[in-house]
């Protein structure tokens, strides 16, 4: 045997060695022993000298680290793989790469270097393997814009998805859509569709999730939790909520722990019991401030503004608040800057402080310009108050009963985008 031949003999029996103590991580991961499953995969990265298996253990550690909500940790390994996918030159890695880096700044709230990522996935000249990501791409994308309040970008990101998903017949990046379709319609107060949305994701665990994680089960549960409580059902949104924090304890997943205990306290804070909302508001905070969530931490300190003014207690309130709009402008997070500018407005005008209130109204107005948050055909606002909403193919929203006394005559937004100025 001559010495090519038995080097590569060597590095076969490598490869293997390590496809199978990836397996072996896998299997330990599965059964939730997540720390033997960390120290497994672990050890092949540190003795694996295959290029292709050590993208793989990184893939499978910046996953785990994503579900514990260790998204510092999760960055890491994703900058860590993409230089692994730019030695092996290979452009389906390289998409994979990048698709991790783009997950790892949307967990971090970092929402233009997700945006930046995604578009540098979408433009790699892979094989259909790494076309078959595109959907994964386009929902982070989507989560990206909706972070930022762009919501025609984000709706028609998350179009993209689905589209991607019915084509590849992908009915658990489908049940990941439906999820944020959700949260997108809970921001725009379509609360019909905001329910619509996880219920359908609900119905696809239910109908394909066998094999499936449970966490997708636990995501639709507290997307409609989030629905029943904006709709005034909260015996319903209570009964989801528990179940999605009951697995979401068992599976030890952080993220949506935290996120369960922010819907808890919004619970028993429009059940006007202050007392109990407040405690759960500190814990989500907790855990948001230790994974790195700066968009929950923003809700966390709107919904206890809101408590504090439940009570009366402006200057506490108006503290809280501040500390929403500090971080609202960190993130670009322009909805949340309106919400908390439409607070202060009516702090302000209760405290008769006239500079300041005209401050907030100014900021209110810059907002509402900004975010374009207004219906083409009426010129009314959305998503001031549940109302009916529809998209039209170019993804621009309108009242639905706008549309429908409007006819077939296309959108008008767009007419009036195309309309060039004539020469003088």
């Amino acid at each position: 045997m001559n010495i090519f031949m038995r080097h590569l003999l060597v590095a076969e029996m490598g490869q293997d060695q390590t496809k199978q103590q990836v397996e072996k991580g896998l299997k330990l991961y599965q059964a939730n022993q997540t720390d033997k499953a960390l120290h497994v995969w672990t050890k092949v990265l540190e003795k694996t000298s295959d290029p292709g298996g050590k993208f793989r253990v990184l893939g499978c550690l910046i996953t785990a680290h994503s579900e514990m909500g260790k998204y510092k940790e999760m960055l890491k390994y994703a900058l860590a793989q993409i230089d692994t996918a730019r030695e092996m030159e290979d452009p389906d890695y390289l998409t994979e790469g990048y698709l991790n880096l783009a997950r790892s700044n949307e967990k971090l709230c970092d929402f233009q270097k997700t945006v930046s990522y995604c578009k540098t996935c979408l433009n790699m000249q892979g094989t259909t393997v790494s076309l078959q990501l595109n959907g994964q791409v386009c929902l982070s994308m989507g989560n990206a814009f909706l972070g930022v309040s762009v919501f025609q970008k984000a709706l028609e990101s998350y179009e993209k998805a689905l589209r991607y998903a019915h084509n590849n017949d992908d009915k658990m990046l489908e049940s990941r859509v439906c999820c944020s379709l959700g949260n997108f319609y809970i921001q725009l107060k379509d609360y019909e569709k905001a329910l619509f949305f996880p219920c359908k994701a609900a119905e696809l665990v239910n109908d394909y999730g066998k094999g499936w994680s449970l966490k997708y089960r636990a995501m639709s549960q507290y997307h409609m939790s989030v629905a029943y409580r904006k709709l005034d059902r909260l015996p319903d949104a209570m009964e989801c909520c528990e179940e999605s924090m009951k697995i979401a304890l068992q599976h030890g997943d952080r993220p949506l722990q935290a996120l369960c205990l922010l819907n808890f306290a919004d619970i028993h804070r429009c059940r006007n019991d202050v007392d109990k909302a407040l405690p759960r508001y500190e814990s989500s905070m907790c855990i948001m401030t230790e994974i790195g969530n700066r968009l929950g931490q923003t809700q966390v300190y709107l919904g206890v503004g809101k408590c504090w003014l439940q009570q009366k207690e402006l200057d506490k309130a108006l503290d809280a608040l501040q500390r929403a709009q500090e971080l609202s402008e960190a993130l670009g997070t322009k909805l949340c800057s309106l919400k908390v500018h439409c607070l202060s407005e009516g702090i302000y005008r209760s405290k008769e402080r006239q500079e300041e209130l005209r401050e907030q109204v100014v900021k209110f107005l810059q907002c509402v310009e900004e975010l374009e948050l207004y219906c083409g055909m009426c010129g009314e606002s959305i998503g001031e108050k549940n109302q009916q909403l529809q998209a039209l193919p170019c993804s621009h929203i309108f009242h639905l009963q706008c549309l429908q006394n409007n006819g077939s005559r296309g959108c008008p937004k767009c007419r009036r985008s195309s309309m060039k100025p004539g020469f003088v």
